[in-house]
């Protein structure tokens, strides 16, 4: 049990697109390479109390999972992952056996999160299915005095990216009534979008975090490349329910 005094330690990685050769390159940059790069700086850290993988975890190529499973184990520390749009979502949960732990939720101190599955097969876009709200709704019933932090893929709400906007998760408004009548949730925190985003939408902090490798070039309307270093964020999960944030970049 962590003291009251002390957070609860999050590490978020997101998009890590690994390949199941380890020299597969995207945009020219070794994805592996790069996770390993930020995993060695995770380290130098405290241990976490949990670690969210916020899906986009291979590029299409599940052999790769394996190889996602040893690099993590480097963390020393519990990992949540959820899919992403070039996931395989049947491989991933495969991956159970292997330590990680796969949607669903995590109860840790005064924090419940819940992990959501947005992706829909064959497409780049994200949806929450009855069953995933159903999940939602009844984590939320069930959360008591818990604080609760909500983990998706597909961002709810616009980044001012056309092109990003055009994949993002397409019924947010089913999401947010749900989440809106609840006085539980402190925070939204999702993957897909490679780049930092902050802000809060009727008292709740609305959250996205850079990729382990290549990062998107903000307030774009066609797809483009920034030139930003690979990154991950750090989250404070304090016992009042404050969340204490950090990027980190590489």
């Amino acid at each position: 049990m962590t003291p009251d005094s002390t957070p609860l330690r999050v590490l978020q990685i997101t998009d890590t697109h690994l390949f199941a050769d380890a020299g597969g390159m995207l945009h020219g940059i070794n994805t592996r390479e790069t996770l390993q790069r930020v995993l060695d700086a995770a380290v130098r850290r405290p241990r976490p109390d949990l670690v969210l993988a916020t899906g986009d975890l291979v590029h299409d190529q599940p052999a790769a999972y394996p190889a996602l499973a040893q690099m993590l184990r480097q963390l020393r520390a519990p990992v949540a992952a959820i899919a992403g749009n070039h996931d395989d979502a049947g491989e991933l949960h495969a991956m159970q056996t292997s330590g990680l732990h796969v949607g669903g939720m995590q109860s840790l101190g005064s924090w419940r999160i819940l992990l959501l599955n947005t992706q829909v097969s064959g497409r780049v876009g994200g949806h929450l299915s009855q069953s995933e709200l159903t999940l939602l709704l009844d984590g939320l019933r069930t959360s008591g005095d818990a604080h609760v932090l909500i983990a998706l893929h597909h961002h709810p709400v616009p980044l001012h990216s056309a092109w990003l906007d055009r994949i993002a998760l397409d019924n947010p408004d089913e999401f947010f009534d749900i989440v809106d009548r609840s006085e539980s949730v402190r925070g939204v925190i999702w993957g897909h979008v490679h780049q930092e985003f902050d802000a809060v939408r009727r008292g709740v902090r609305l959250l996205a975090a850079p990729s382990t490798c290549v990062q998107f070039l903000p307030n774009s309307r066609d797809y483009a490349v920034d030139d930003k270093p690979p990154g991950m964020r750090w989250l404070n999960l304090r016992k009042d329910g404050r969340i204490e944030t950090e990027v980190h970049w590489l």
